[in-house]
């Protein structure tokens, strides 16, 4: 199958740090915008980067408050040892989101267009030359330290702009480099003293799993370790899948607190909102980013697509909620697919993704 990001021109300048980069022109933007009389979409109003060469100084001289970005890999997911298919979002998502209409509730104005990393390269090599299970596995989280670099580096000069990363992923290992980029660029840009954030999850799983080389599952652990996490709190956890040992980590750990979906929704103990509510109580100290992995969500495809779980309105209430409540420090999307390695597809995530985003800006700016 051809990739879909092929079918889009974009700009390759030579970024240090950013190799695999690519930049959309307003030209790009407007090839997947469906234009009508009589209506403004989204596509026709949002900004792009004004000069390719020289992202820093277009980042930071755009008037837009949130900088959106792609990560469209299974690097992550594959390295622990999930089904792949995490890469093919990014450009359904985009189609979806171009599409909005502009209007009172949402300008689009507000938002600057960066492009997304392609790191298909490595993808190829890894997939033509290791040998076997295990080196594939080695192979996949090793090319992670690639992504981890550049996906940073995106991250620090964002928000060393005080501006505010939206990213659709791609796997949860992107939240690694993220925590650490966004850390080293708010504490740059002086807003926090330390260069340490916090993090809320809408999460069935932890991502807390051992140091064990980079993958999707421990991306939360990375961060801790390197000293760039403070507080953490999961909601919506599946008891069916939470390691023992990740368990009692949480329980030790007076920086970490989850609500476990059993909790929420079968022993009724706290509301859903009372649970995002309790999440932003427990980070509000300072800046936390907010992320959702789609496997949160029930039947919506991705690399641990569950028949339990939240519904999309529920999702839509989290970033809605998680916005208002906290000092943003990012926004993060991940794990979602409208194509599995294994076959299965679902052409309406992209769609989920764009009204997630909407509603994460609308909150922020009404």
């Amino acid at each position: 199958m051809e990739k879909l990001e092929s079918k889009i021109p974009v700009s390759e300048p030579k970024l240090t740090g950013m190799q695999h980069l690519k930049i959309y022109s307003k030209q790009d933007i407007l090839s997947l915008t469906k234009l009508r009389r009589f209506e403004t979409k989204l596509g026709e109003r949002l900004q792009i980067v004004q000069d390719p060469a020289e992202i820093e100084k277009s980042i930071a001289s755009s008037k837009a408050k949130y900088v959106l970005f792609g990560v469209p890999e299974d690097l992550g997911a594959k390295g622990n040892y999930g089904i792949g298919g995490a890469d093919t979002l990014w450009i359904p998502f985009l189609q979806s989101f171009l599409n909005i209409q502009s209007n009172d509730f949402f300008d689009g104005e507000e938002i600057l267009l960066i492009g997304y990393f392609d790191f298909g390269d490595m993808q190829y090599l890894i997939d033509t030359t290791a040998k076997g299970e295990d080196e594939k596995i080695e192979a996949y989280r090793h090319a992670l330290t690639t992504v981890d670099d550049e996906v940073e580096h995106l991250a620090k000069i964002i928000t060393e702009t005080k501006k505010i990363p939206i990213v659709v992923g791609g796997g949860h290992n992107n939240s690694y480099p993220l925590i650490k980029g966004a850390a080293k660029g708010w504490h740059k840009a002086g807003v926090i003293q330390l260069a340490q954030i916090n993090c809320i999850n809408l999460d069935a799983h932890a991502d807390y799993r051992a140091l064990e080389g980079r993958h999707s599952g421990n991306a939360f652990r990375y961060a801790e370790e390197d000293g760039y996490l403070q507080k953490y709190c999961v909601v919506g956890l599946h008891e069916n899948y939470l390691p023992q040992n990740v368990w009692m980590d949480i329980v030790n750990n007076p920086f970490i607190d989850c609500i476990t979906f059993e909790d929420i929704f079968v022993h009724e103990k706290r509301t859903f909102i009372q649970s995002v509510a309790h999440a932003t109580g427990f980070t509000d100290d300072t800046l936390t980013g907010i992320d959702l992995d789609l496997d949160a969500i029930q039947n919506t495809l991705s690399s641990a697509m569950t028949p339990v779980g939240i519904t999309p309105v529920h999702a839509r209430q989290y970033i809605s909620f998680a916005a208002a409540d906290s000092k943003p420090a990012y926004l993060h999307i991940c794990e979602g697919a409208t194509r599995l390695t294994d076959g299965r597809t679902d052409a309406t995530s992209g769609k989920l993704i764009s009204y997630l985003v909407s509603d994460f800006i609308k909150t922020l700016s009404n």
